[in-house]
């Protein structure tokens, strides 16, 4: 209440604009020296950086550490694993029912037992190798008994009866 009705001096509250100071640094430095000390006291910190850091997220996220890639001094399995799933495998052997007699007739399609893990792109690369026809498409189910049959539709350059007698189905 007392500061506002009697307006005290600046220099009191300011002491380091006061005249005499700012007469002696005038005096002792050049203008382009003090302009360096003011920059280095503004860019020279005494608080450091870091500080608490504030979570926003509820959940705890463990910080990405650097993973290093494996350098092993020796090789874990003595023989690298061969692949069992060779075209010889794949397909175990051709159909020679009636209703598959039909679909050779009919419908282009040869019918084969294949490997129970082998995919439609296995059994069709394998068709080819081995056979050295064209599949159209490939379609498969898994019989009551547990085994894998195939349907392979043949494209229209090759024909299903003459492969089914180089094969032997016939």
């Amino acid at each position: 209440d007392n500061m506002l009705q009697s307006p005290q001096p600046m220099s009191r509250f300011l002491p380091y604009f006061s005249s005499e100071s700012h007469q002696h640094n005038k005096s002792t430095m050049a203008g382009g020296a003090k302009a360096a000390a003011v920059a280095k006291k503004l860019t020279k910190s005494t608080k450091s950086k870091k500080g608490t850091r504030i979570h926003t997220k509820v959940h705890f996220y463990r910080t990405q550490t650097l993973s290093l890639e494996r350098k092993p001094k020796y090789a874990r399995r003595s023989v690298p694993r061969k692949s069992t799933v060779d075209k010889y495998s794949i397909i175990k052997y051709p159909l020679t029912t009636e209703s598959s007699m039909k679909l050779i007739e009919d419908s282009n399609t040869l019918v084969f037992i294949v490997d129970i893990k082998a995919n439609k792109r296995q059994i069709k690369q394998a068709v080819k190798d081995l056979y050295q026809i064209e599949c159209e498409k490939v379609n498969t189910l898994i019989t009551p008994r547990g085994l894998k049959k195939s349907y392979v539709r043949l494209s229209k350059d090759f024909d299903a009866l003459d492969v089914a007698n180089r094969v032997g189905v016939i």
